[in-house]
C-alpha cells in the first residue's frame, strides 16, 4: 500500500488521543460506530478483565432479559435437583402420584421458596430440606436486591440518546468543499443543551521513511450549539489549514483515514453531563454527494417535524 508522504503543513495536530503512532500492531478502526473502542484485551486471566456489572449493564434489553430469566430458571432447577436428592420425604403437602408431578411440585416449591412467596401447601420438615429452604431464601432476596440495583442503573444510566448518519460526505461548502456528518436526539423530551462537538483525523503517513499514525483535530463551522432540539450537520471547511485539504477518495484509502467524533452536552432529563462518540473511516466517506434536509412544517403550520428516518438520506451533486 501506498501511503501520503505530506501532509498540509498549516494543520494542527493532535497528540492527546491516546492511540499512539505505531501502525504495524494497529488492526481495523480505532473506534467503533456505536463509539466503543476497537480494542480486545489479553495477557490476564479472563476474570480479571471481565465485569459482570459492567456487561449487564451494557447488554441489550433483550439480552438482559434472556439473562435474567435464565437465570431464575436455572438457579430453581438447581434447587429442584438438590431437594430431589434429599427426598420427597422431607416434605409435606406433595400430592402428586408420578415421580414427574412430584418433581415439579418440588419445582414450584423452590421458585416460591426463592421469590419468599411461600403459599405454604408444600412445605420441608427434614432437617435437610428446611437448611436448603433457608440457604435458597438468603439466595433470592440476595438475587432479587442485585437485579432491583441492575435495572435501576440500566434506567437512570446517563445517556446522550444521539443517532449518527451512516456516513460522513465531502460536499460543496460555500466557496470551496467540507467535510460533514449530521446527528440528532431521538428522544423525546431528551434536548441536550451546552452540546460540544470535537473531531479528530487520524490518518497513516511516511515519516522520514517510517510508516506512522498522525492525528489532527478538525477546525469545524460551528464547534458549540446551545440546544439540539433539531438535527446538526457539523462542517469542517476543507480550507488552507486543513490536512484533508487536496484529498481525493484513493488518498483517503491509501492513508487508512479515520474521522473520530466526540460530542458532549448537558442532558436535562438526567441533569448530567452525557457524552456519545462515533467514527467514519475511509469507506464510510462520500464524494459529491449533500444531505437533504430533514425537518417539514405540520400540515396546521404550528409545530416543526424532524424527521429521523431521513438522517442518512442525500443526494447525488451533479
Amino acid at each position: 500500500m501506498s501511503l501520503l508522504k505530506r501532509i498540509n503543513p498549516f494543520s494542527k495536530q493532535n497528540d492527546e488521543t491516546g492511540f499512539g503512532t505505531n501502525p504495524n500492531g494497529y488492526g481495523g478502526r480505532f473506534i467503533n460506530r456505536d463509539g466503543s473502542f476497537n480494542i480486545r484485551r489479553e495477557g490476564r486471566p479472563f476474570w480479571d478483565r471481565f465485569s459482570v456489572y459492567h456487561s449487564l449493564l451494557n447488554l441489550s434489553a433483550w439480552k438482559f432479559t434472556c439473562v435474567i430469566l435464565l437465570f431464575y430458571f436455572s438457579i430453581n432447577l438447581l434447587y429442584t435437583g438438590i431437594y430431589w436428592l434429599l427426598g420427597t420425604e422431607q416434605f409435606q403437602g406433595i400430592i402428586g402420584q408420578t415421580a414427574w408431578a412430584r418433581l415439579k411440585e418440588i419445582f414450584f416449591f423452590s421458585t416460591e421458596t426463592f421469590t419468599t412467596v411461600g403459599y405454604g401447601r408444600v412445605n420441608p420438615v427434614g432437617d435437610g430440606a428446611n437448611m436448603v429452604a433457608a440457604i435458597e431464601a438468603m439466595t433470592g432476596f440476595l438475587s432479587f436486591a442485585v437485579a432491583t440495583g441492575l435495572m435501576y442503573g440500566r434506567f437512570s444510566r446517563p445517556r446522550a440518546h444521539l443517532v449518527f448518519s451512516d456516513h460522513a460526505l465531502i460536499a460543496p461548502y460555500k466557496d470551496m468543499t467540507g467535510l460533514m456528518f449530521r446527528f440528532a436526539s431521538y428522544k423525546d423530551n431528551h434536548t441536550l443543551t451546552n452540546v460540544d462537538v470535537t473531531v479528530t483525523i487520524g490518518l497513516q503517513i511516511v515519516e522520514d521513511g517510517t510508516p506512522v499514525y498522525k492525528f489532527y483535530s478538525l477546525p469545524l463551522e460551528r464547534g458549540k450549539i446551545e440546544s439540539l432540539s433539531m438535527n446538526w450537520t457539523v462542517v469542517h471547511p476543507i480550507d488552507d489549514n486543513s490536512p484533508l485539504l487536496g484529498f481525493t477518495a484513493e488518498d483517503m484509502r491509501n492513508a487508512d483515514v479515520e474521522i473520530y467524533v466526540l460530542v458532549k452536552g448537558f442532558n436535562d432529563v438526567y441533569a448530567n453531563t452525557v457524552l456519545q462518540r462515533t467514527s467514519y473511516t475511509y469507506e464510510e466517506i462520500q464524494f459529491n454527494r449533500k444531505f437533504i434536509p430533514m425537518y417539514r412544517e405540520s400540515e396546521n403550520g404550528r409545530t416543526t417535524i424532524l424527521e429521523l428516518h431521513l438522517l442518512n438520506k442525500s443526494r447525488e451533486i451533479n
